[in-house]
């Protein structure tokens, strides 16, 4: 019989911290299923998701001022181990009885923590001799401790800073154990999930792959299913994860739009229906995205249209299949997350993603989205188990809408092409030099201005491509790359030789935030 995946749960409650979708990803490091939602949570909805812990996470407010986010007061009655982290522990300390005051000075950035009292198991493995470095994020401390707590870390500026009620397995901690600032914070976070609430781990890759292929079995039953097929490595994942399920009840669409990467419709084409034995339909769309774009120059209505026109040819092909019922997409949890979705309902809308939201009111088939609890890590760790290609797997994740959004402004055939050849060379040149795998993701943007060079003994007026590589552990958050200056010399310089129509390379060096990866 098959591991219960969702049995331990952790219930995260979102104050709106810029790392609480971190939190989400270190409890999952530790093999337990845990969701992201909104602090108001009710507690009905809270006992019927029937936490094995809660973590209240930071948030921007102060927790004395008018109106400051809150939970029911009957959540630290449920006796479930609660962590609550910097606006979360300062809730918890007022909640009972404690006093939460502006601090005299402010902490942002590393603090050296000194272990006081008897640290109770959440800090196993945490000190060592008597101290850690932590990540600060705060204005506010806790003067007065809540009555039956102890005080058990403290740091220069912040005498409150770790707190414990080990009787009623009850947790604060003023830093942020969840970012990689803070030395031994993703060990803080295994002890509570592991330790404190006695989760023994079952949301492995083959476990996850074994619940994905029951539930699918259950919701399609005999029907047929067509998936939108990018070739990138979430949609190939979710093939290959359906096919599993249901072998030939799988059609895949593969939808060549003329935003793609060079080759790849013939290596999407090679990969699935000649290694894989996929069936898969090839639709020669281009002109009709093209048409559709054309004059079109604002980043979010490139993106709905592309996801619409994805939609009509998918419906067109769904009604050639007599008895297709599901369109399949390889929608992942930061798609879900980053477009304001339904697990948190508080986030700002970042970017919309043409996968998330739902399907058109006319549209007659039914959604099924198998990878939709996932990071990006953990679709590629379950490619892994299901034996798909390194390449494939580990491939740097591509857009839904392709070149579309990498091409700023509007998007014409001339700036595709010249923007693949480009981005053909950067990639080529990252795998030869041994750095491709190092990159996180890494790709070419045809920026739509044109700047003066000088080739051979004449003037040039052409345009200019930006080069990008970020590194980042859950695309949540990304650091610039540092590339090796020979390394870009070369590239640059391959690109100006080789690709006609650009006469200048430039290299990001934006991390995110306050930038985003892609540049649309």
């Amino acid at each position: 019989m098959s591991a219960d995946i969702h049995q331990e749960r952790i219930l995260i409650l979102d104050f709106g911290s810029q790392y609480s979708q971190l939190i989400a990803r270190r409890v999952r490091e530790t093999h337990v299923f845990c969701e992201l939602h909104p602090f108001d949570m009710s507690l009905e909805d809270i006992k019927a998701f029937g936490p094995t812990g809660i973590i209240l996470s930071g948030g921007p407010t102060s927790v004395y001022e008018q109106g400051a986010p809150a939970v029911e007061e009957e959540l630290f009655e449920l006796e479930v181990p609660v962590l609550g982290i910097c606006y979360g522990m300062q809730l918890m300390s007022r909640h009972f009885g404690g006093e939460v005051v502006a601090a005299g000075k402010r902490e942002y950035g590393y603090a050296e923590l000194h272990a006081c009292g008897t640290p109770a198991s959440l800090f196993d493995g945490f000190f060592a001799e008597g101290k850690s470095s932590v990540w600060m994020s705060h204005g506010d401390h806790v003067e007065k401790m809540p009555e039956g707590f102890e005080v058990v870390g403290r740091t220069e500026n912040a005498p409150v800073c770790a707190i414990q009620h080990s009787a009623r397995n009850l947790y604060g901690v003023q830093f942020h154990p969840e970012v990689n600032h803070t030395v031994q914070g993703e060990q803080l976070i295994e002890n509570f999930v592991r330790h404190i609430c006695g989760c023994s781990g079952s949301w492995t890759p083959g476990h996850i792959i074994e619940d994905a292929v029951s539930r699918i079995k259950e919701q399609v039953g005999t029907d047929r299913v067509i998936l939108g097929l990018s070739g990138g490595v979430d949609s190939s994942v979710a093939a290959a994860l359906i096919y599993r399920a249901i072998g030939d009840q799988l059609t895949c669409v593969f939808v060549d739009n003329g935003l793609l990467r060079l080759g790849e419709g013939d290596q999407v084409m090679a990969t699935f229906a000649e290694n894989m034995g996929v069936k898969v339909i090839r639709v020669d769309a281009e002109d009709r995205f093209l048409t559709g774009l054309s004059g079109e120059a604002d980043p979010e209505k490139k993106r709905k249209i592309i996801g619409n026109l994805f939609v009509d040819i998918f419906e067109e092909q769904a009604a050639k299949l007599t008895d297709a019922r599901w369109l399949a997409q390889g929608t992942i949890y930061p798609d879900v997350i980053e477009s304001a979705g339904a697990k948190t309902g508080k986030a700002q809308n970042i970017k919309s993603h043409h996968n998330v939201g739902g399907l058109p009111d006319y549209m007659t088939l039914k959604l099924l989205e198998p990878l939709r609890e996932l990071f990006k890590d953990e679709v590629r760790a379950v490619g892994d188990e299901l034996g798909l290609p390194h390449k494939m797997v580990y491939r740097h994740p591509f857009p839904g809408p392709g070149l579309g959004v990498r091409i700023l402004g509007e998007v014409k055939k001339e700036y595709a092409d010249i923007l693949r050849r480009a981005d053909a060379i950067y990639i080529e040149e990252l795998y030869r030099t041994g750095h491709y795998d190092k990159i996180s993701q890494a790709f070419t943007v045809f920026l739509p201005v044109k700047s003066v060079g000088v080739m051979g003994d004449g003037r040039t007026y052409e345009f200019v491509v930006a080069l990008r590589a970020v590194e980042t552990k859950d695309f949540m958050t990304a650091g610039w790359y540092p590339m090796p200056y020979d390394v870009l010399a070369h590239i640059s310089g391959r690109i100006i030789n080789e690709v006609k129509g650009i006469n200048r390379v430039v290299y990001d060096v934006s991390s995110k935030p306050p930038a985003t990866i892609e540049w649309e």
